[in-house]
């Protein structure tokens, strides 16, 4: 078995989302970064990977087997065991992650560019395995909460963030059924579809809002975030941690 030695990780912990684990360039000085002092390295067929990146499924019995008690964490002078962890590749991409005693990847990281690369060297000779993984069974869903790829193709971290933060903002409203919030939350997006928004029902205001902003992203997004946000306590504190952000980057 391949093993990789001081690996320094970012954890991302519930993202079922490859594209919500930051890259390197994407890491933030208050992230929380660790070290794991060892951990296995798996060369795996592109399903698999896709598969444990993409998703929080239940991870195949044979790599969990593979990898049980295999990595370690280090904290100052302290080495501890951890029950299943390990970093993947396909040999384009790789990816850690920390099962933190389930059988699913609750806990991904991507890694700095040197580890990468050195991992690209190191399966040069090996063939990819696939651990059962019948890829032609599995199929991703994606939906409001879950955005598909193309929604945030392009976007910088804290766009992703913000645009998620829209979702679930629009997710709520779409719960509620309110027509005229509905109505009132559409004319703040787009205000030259006020004429037309009394001769629409609650779903199709809905759907007129979400298709507005389901692609792409710029300053409308944003502004539009710091209104519908207001007044919800769990939505506030994670679009202030964005604006502060911003803040930060612009004053460094």
């Amino acid at each position: 078995m391949l093993y990789l030695h001081d690996v320094w990780v970012n954890w991302f912990e519930s993202e079922e989302n490859g594209y919500q684990v930051a890259r390197y360039h994407e890491w933030r000085k208050e992230d929380h970064i660790e070290l794991l002092d060892q951990t296995p390295l798996l060369y795996i067929n592109e399903g698999l990977f896709e598969y444990i990146e993409n998703d929080l499924q239940e991870i195949p019995e044979s790599l969990l087997d593979t990898i049980y008690k295999r990595s370690y964490s280090r904290k100052g002078q302290n080495r501890n065991v951890i029950e299943y962890a390990c970093v993947v590749t396909n040999g384009i991409e790789a990816l850690a992650f920390d099962t933190i005693g389930y059988t699913i990847p609750v806990r991904k990281s991507r890694l700095i560019p040197r580890q990468e690369q050195l991992i690209y060297d190191m399966i040069k000779s090996a063939k990819p395995q696939n651990f059962g993984f019948k890829a032609k069974h599995y199929k991703k869903e994606y939906h409001i909460l879950s955005m598909s790829p193309e929604q945030v193709f392009g976007l910088t971290r804290r766009e992703r963030e913000i645009k998620h933060i829209l979702m679930i903002a629009l997710d709520q409203l779409k719960t509620s059924g309110n027509l005229e919030e509905l109505r009132y939350w559409l004319t703040e997006w787009d205000p030259k579809l006020y004429p037309a928004i009394k001769y629409l029902d609650a779903d199709q205001v809905w759907e007129k809002l979400y298709e507005g902003i389901r692609l792409g992203f710029n300053e409308n997004h944003e502004e539009f975030c710091a209104k519908i946000v207001r007044g919800q306590p769990f939505l506030e504190k994670l679009w202030d941690a964005e604006k502060d952000y911003a803040k930060d980057t612009t004053q460094s």
